[in-house]
């Protein structure tokens, strides 16, 4: 069954909680397409200077996080199985925002027909637009910031989960109360300066479903580029070890090699990058490109 949400006052929220509760109850299969705002709760494209204030929705909460949509419950979902996300699309809207240093520097104009931004300054990028957040809460009461990625998804900023790729989460609470948002236009790896393009999506659309055979610990993903796993924590050392060996459980469970066995071909075939090192957390990838180990 396929179902839609728009950002108003009903769904939009910045922060996670699991006492939250959710604004549409799937059955695993259903699909939900989305429109999202920016990160900034923004009104319409920012076209002030540096230090100005830019419009904001009515709904914007002061003192909050990224704007979020949802949450959404997934009928059977409970800690212990693993939520499936298969991004279906991301179309981003027609302008967005990059900041540095604290300022608005690139306000850009978006055409998601040739899949390219122009800044105000002439220069031209290609697009290949993502979410940044997509997660669930904490199992913890209260409010929890959307700022840090975390082990059951979240702010994850990972450029690789773009339209055909499947992300899978350990659930966390029942019903897993999934939210979304944070679209990124494009974004390099690292996500140096803070922010990606910062853009609203016309259409974001995700087919839920829970898995009890592919079991999780952290972040996975497979997306066109190939296997992806992701690693957190306060530093990068911390954050790559552990994207490193979600990486080896995932090569033995793929090839049906011995731990020694994946650690050598995960040397031989396995790329490590730095997802982020902006959010308080840090992030780590590792991407074992398809084809790459037959």
């Amino acid at each position: 069954m396929e179902h839609s949400l728009e950002p108003d006052a009903r769904t939009l929220h910045g922060h996670f909680s699991p006492e939250l509760s959710p604004v549409l109850t799937v059955d695993p299969g259903d699909s939900v397409t989305y429109r999202t705002l920016d990160c900034w709760w923004s009104a319409g494209p920012y076209t002030g200077g540096p230090n100005s204030e830019r419009p904001r929705v009515a709904e914007h909460r002061p003192g909050g996080n990224h704007a979020l949509v949802g949450p959404v419950a997934v009928r059977g979902a409970r800690p212990g199985l693993t939520l499936s996300v298969t991004v279906d699309a991301v179309e981003p809207a027609t302008w967005g925002t990059t900041v540095a240093a604290g300022g608005v520097v690139h306000a850009w104009t978006l055409d998601p027909t040739t899949m390219t931004g122009r800044n105000q300054h002439g220069h031209t990028v290609a697009l290949r637009p993502f979410m940044g957040i997509l997660g669930m809460p904490p199992a913890e009461p209260g409010r929890h910031s959307t700022i840090p990625p975390r082990r059951h998804g979240g702010n994850l900023d990972c450029k690789e989960l773009v339209a055909g790729s499947t992300l899978y989460l350990p659930i966390p609470v029942a019903g897993a109360l999934f939210s979304v948002g944070d679209g990124h236009a494009v974004q390099g790896d690292g996500e140096v300066s803070g922010t990606a393009i910062e853009c609203p999506m016309d259409r974001v659309e995700l087919t839920f479903d829970v898995r009890d055979d592919f079991p999780v610990t952290g972040p996975v993903a497979l997306t066109p580029a190939g296997w992806v796993t992701m690693g957190l924590g306060e530093n990068l050392d911390d954050a790559t070890y552990e994207a490193l060996d979600a990486m080896f459980t995932l090569i033995g469970r793929l090839h049906g090699v011995s731990r020694v066995d994946a650690v050598a071909l995960a040397s031989l075939a396995v790329d490590v990058r730095v997802t982020q090192i902006v959010n308080q957390t840090v992030g780590a990838h590792c991407v074992l490109t398809h084809g790459v180990i037959r």
